[in-house]
């Protein structure tokens, strides 16, 4: 049956340099989905292998369903074979010489269930992923998303506790990636399974996650609701990494509460403030393309809004994006629509949303520009 996951303090200290993970903790309630996301060794995978226990964990505690599985302090140390848990890695691993059927009915023989057991739980696992016509067929016959979907067969047949995914899509081409995404979430709450999918990409981490976890250099950022996370970003490192890429700065000239006013390139900017921003303390303001709205001159809303110059445009086919000269800086501009509407040079209403302008200290970091690997 499906449980919870709770992860606590985890650190995982290799022979040299800094913890590969540093003091994260999280939970996962029974039946969710949680990603991990972020770059290229953040610590996102050797979180997964911990858990998994595959990987010993330096320190922390890590419990399945309330049984406590890895606590180097108390001497805990539960070996991977006696978790229960599923693990989906991005090679297929599939068995070459075996029919889909056998590579997923192998952990029930393994298991030394009933034939008639092993029949019905491999039948019934097969309609799920959408592979029933194929039960015959050999695994080297299959396309890579198919082989992958024997993967994911074969980890939900023998009902973990806990289902495990490390980047399974990475070694797709862009359109089966697209097409097992949309299915992958589907599956796996049809399964009723509990679920944590370890992924570098935001859009995959969006569509499949109930919560996404932010990673960086070990340690765990911000974990929240996909909209959360887009739309409240606890700093700016999450802010940039899932897209907002235009920065402005300034100087915060109040604060009221969560909104603050700013003085940005002599113009008055209301932005919403990090709990550690102060008044008179200079700020990184972030703005997602998408969030900038381009007005009709005359419009009726005043609030935020300013006029720009278009400095730069980029057409991709079914949107541009407008760089815009405002503000003492420069802001990227995203609309939808498969014509130019504003010349280069030309002047531009533009109106920032106050909800979706981010103001955090201008010491942080300086941020990633991708979100890729």
């Amino acid at each position: 049956m499906p449980t919870s996951l709770d992860v606590r303090d985890l650190r995982k200290q290799f022979a040299t340099g800094r913890p590969a993970v540093d003091g994260v903790s999280f939970h996962v309630p029974t039946g969710e989905i949680v990603v991990l996301l972020g770059p290229s060794g953040c610590g996102k995978t050797t979180t997964l292998r911990c858990v998994a226990g595959l990987e010993q964990s330096t320190a922390g505690r890590i419990s399945i369903g309330g049984r406590l599985v890895s606590s180097p302090a108390d001497g805990v140390q539960v070996p991977a074979r006696l978790r229960n848990i599923g693990m989906v890695f991005q090679s297929y691993a599939v068995w070459p010489h075996m029919t889909v059927k056998q590579n997923v009915a192998y952990p029930l023989r393994h298991r030394r269930l009933p034939r008639a057991e092993i029949e019905r739980k491999t039948g019934d696992v097969l309609v799920l992923v959408g592979l029933s016509e194929f039960a015959e067929r050999s695994v080297v016959s299959l396309s890579g998303g198919q082989m992958q979907r024997v993967a994911l067969a074969r980890s939900l047949v023998y009902e973990p506790q806990l289902l495990l995914l490390d980047e399974p899509l990475s070694n797709l081409d862009a359109q089966l990636r697209l097409r097992l995404r949309d299915d992958l979430r589907r599956i796996i709450k049809q399964a009723g399974v509990t679920a944590v999918y370890v992924t570098h990409d935001q859009a995959e981490a969006v569509v499949l996650g109930d919560r996404i976890g932010i990673m960086r250099d070990g340690k765990l950022l911000q974990m929240a609701s996909p909209d959360e996370i887009y739309n409240r970003p606890a700093d700016l490192f999450v802010a940039n990494f899932t897209g907002a890429s235009s920065l402005l700065t300034g100087r915060v000239v109040e604060r009221n509460g969560e909104f603050g006013i700013i003085d940005a390139g002599g113009h008055r900017l209301t932005a919403l403030m990090s709990a550690n921003v102060k008044a008179g303390e200079a700020v990184k303001i972030a703005v997602r393309p998408e969030n900038v709205r381009l007005d009709a001159p005359g419009g009726t809303e005043s609030h935020n809004r300013f006029t720009a110059r278009v400095a730069g445009q980029r057409y991709q086919g079914t949107q541009t994006i407008y760089e815009l000269a405002m503000l003492g800086g420069r802001l990227e501009a995203l609309e939808l629509g498969t014509s130019m509407r504003h010349a280069v040079g030309s002047d531009v209403e533009v109106v920032l949303p106050a909800t979706m302008c981010w103001a955090y200290p201008a010491g942080e970091d300086t941020p990633c520009n991708s979100a890729n690997e």
